[in-house]
């Protein structure tokens, strides 16, 4: 855990809520990510502060890492905002998936009660949650929890399903799977007549496997009905960093058709990648009058994650940098 001074951590507050009127979004992206990366009970209240921005995006990222950091303190701020009907669906979505992420039973109750909820993302995401919690609290979840003590995962992150049975994060690496078991896992990535919850542990199990046939297959997922399914592919793939999904993802920002949550994460996956050929169109849905707003300040995000990757810059969340020099500044 990184022990930060009280001014550092009143600077980084002041970055994140904008106290000033004058922080950038990127900027104030990048103190969040260093607020979560302190993993502290001072990160969750101050990112708790955060749900009266007006910016959707934000609010949705806030939920995001009160999820990551895994701590029973940040459920009511989530309940709270899962239960505001008047919030941005994209924005209760993650709160409800940040509460499956900190899998506390208690939280199922609640998690319940939006099963029927008028927008698709929030059910859906309520829906898979409540299976996310009850596997973790399983004898398959216990074990996986046990591999994981000892294990170097090559994702971190906390996410919303495991990958299907035997592609556990962090078990022992198999062999290279088969193109019969990734056709395996495609099928059941694109079944409709499986839960959600099993077509994203196909997912995160393709995402293990990272080859670009594992890329491709879940490429196909971009054909699917559901906000929320397609989604979460692009936030893969901006885990991924793989080259090779830039054609989905570019297909995926340009269609005006599209759900603009979908956008957004393909426009930030794209921005991680960071290859030459993503920028000018970044910057043009950045610039464009048509584009949304939450479309508009994730290419301003994606735009400062492609100059990070592009600078040689070792680490993208260094808000503590970040608020040392407008101090300086100022």
């Amino acid at each position: 855990m990184v022990v930060v001074s009280p001014s550092e951590l009143k600077a980084l507050e002041d970055c994140l809520l904008n106290t000033s009127g004058k922080v950038p979004l990127h900027n104030r992206f990048r103190a969040l990510f260093t607020l979560k990366g302190l993993k502290s009970e001072e990160s969750v209240s101050i990112i708790g502060k955060g749900f009266s921005d007006d910016s959707a995006l934000l609010k949705h990222e806030l939920a995001y890492c009160l999820g990551q950091l895994k701590r029973i303190s940040a459920l009511p701020t989530l309940e709270n905002v899962l239960r505001d009907v008047s919030e941005d669906p994209m924005v209760r979505h993650e709160a409800a998936e940040a509460m499956g992420a900190i899998s506390s039973a208690a939280s199922i109750p609640i998690l319940e009660e939006f099963l029927s909820d008028s927008e698709r993302a929030v059910r859906e995401t309520c829906e898979i949650a409540i299976a996310r919690i009850k596997w973790e609290n399983s004898p398959e979840g216990q074990q996986h929890l046990e591999q994981q003590k000892n294990a170097i995962p090559v994702y971190t992150s906390i996410d919303p399903a495991p990958p299907t049975s035997g592609l556990l994060k962090g078990a022992p690496k198999p062999e290279q799977p088969s193109e019969a078991a990734v056709a395996e896992l495609q099928a059941q990535l694109v079944d409709k007549k499986l839960s959600l919850f099993e077509r994203y542990r196909a997912m995160f199990a393709l995402r293990n496997i990272g080859t670009p046939t594992a890329v491709d297959a879940l490429a196909s997922g971009f054909s699917d009905d559901s906000a929320l399914f397609k989604h979460e592919i692009a936030f893969i793939f901006g885990q991924m960093l793989s080259p090779h999904s830039v054609p989905a993802l570019l297909q995926v920002l340009q269609d005006r058709s599209e759900s603009d949550m979908v956008r957004h994460e393909a426009a930030e996956a794209l921005g991680g990648i960071g290859t030459p050929e993503v920028l000018p169109h970044l910057r043009e849905w950045m610039e464009r009058e048509d584009s949304p707003q939450v479309v508009r300040e994730s290419c301003q995000v994606a735009i400062d994650m492609w100059e990070h990757e592009n600078s040689g810059e070792f680490q993208y969340a260094n808000g503590l940098e970040q608020v040392a020099s407008v101090t300086v500044e100022a």
